[in-house]
């Protein structure tokens, strides 16, 4: 990555705060959906597609994995970490790569 090298890896892919916040709201979407699973409610099975699709396209392509709420919770949290990364990368650019 071009700008700053000293800086380490982590704070360069998640030190923006608009990729904190999208972290933030991805954990809050997922203790949501477990929350409004454990229920009694005939809804909450679909509690489990907001954080999905707030952590899309990655999450939905990890699904495929075998395994159930580990596989979830994976696929999840590798959609969030890469979307974040995503969101530090053009949050840069269009800042010009001030930090």
């Amino acid at each position: 990555m071009t700008g700053h090298p000293d800086r380490p890896l982590l704070r360069r892919l998640y030190g923006d705060a608009f990729a904190l916040a999208y972290l933030g709201i991805c954990a809050a979407l997922t203790v949501w959906a477990f929350a409004a699973s454990a229920g009694e409610n005939e809804d909450a099975s679909l509690a489990g597609v907001i954080p999905v699709l707030a952590t899309a396209p990655v999450s939905i392509a990890a699904l495929a994995l075998p395994g159930g709420l580990p596989a979830f919770v994976l696929a999840v949290a590798a959609g969030a970490l890469v979307n974040a990364a995503l969101i530090a990368w053009c949050s840069r650019r269009l800042r010009g790569g001030k930090r």
